[in-house]
């Protein structure tokens, strides 16, 4: 009986992601700044694939993904890909600068403080959400939750061989 409840839980918190997140088509025109205060105009990234994943340290999903957003990084950011982890505006900030030293994350960490890229990313409530930005600006791919490595990668390599 707890299981089933769990994953009604589950689904219901899905549906009600999905009924409360615009879908963006186009990634917005925003500025993150990163943890150690670097700039980053997603504009600027355009003519490669970029990866922007929503976060929190306390969020179990997202803990467990990080090895596979270290993978893609380090598989294909020599051939172009770009990665912007941002952390979710309730999440103090030292904590996500331990996080990102103690798992050596190797890609840009951004702080959300006011909410903003959450807002402009269509809505952003739930962590993990990874959009996928196609090199001319286009979002391909949205997830909620955990995503299947072996399709990000398929998704990964045909926007690289564009």
């Amino acid at each position: 009986m707890q299981t089933n409840y769990r994953q009604f839980s589950l689904l219901l918190l899905l549906l009600i992601s999905i009924g409360c997140s615009e879908t963006i088509t186009s990634a917005p025109d925003v500025t993150f700044t990163t943890i150690t205060g670097q700039k980053i105009a997603l504009k600027d990234l355009r003519g490669k694939p970029v990866i922007v994943t929503f976060w929190a340290t306390d969020c179990p999903s997202c803990i467990k993904e990080i090895p596979d957003l270290i993978d893609l990084y380090t598989q294909y950011h020599a051939s172009g890909l770009e990665m912007i982890a941002v952390a979710m505006y309730y999440d103090p900030p030292n904590h996500v600068v331990d996080m990102t030293k103690a798992k050596q994350l190797p890609y840009n960490v951004a702080l959300d403080l006011n909410s903003e890229h959450a807002r402009a990313f269509g809505g952003v409530m739930f962590t993990p959400s990874t959009f996928l930005i196609a090199p001319d600006g286009s979002v391909v791919k949205k997830e909620i939750g955990l995503f299947d490595l072996a399709k990000m990668k398929t998704n990964i390599e045909s926007l690289l061989k564009g």
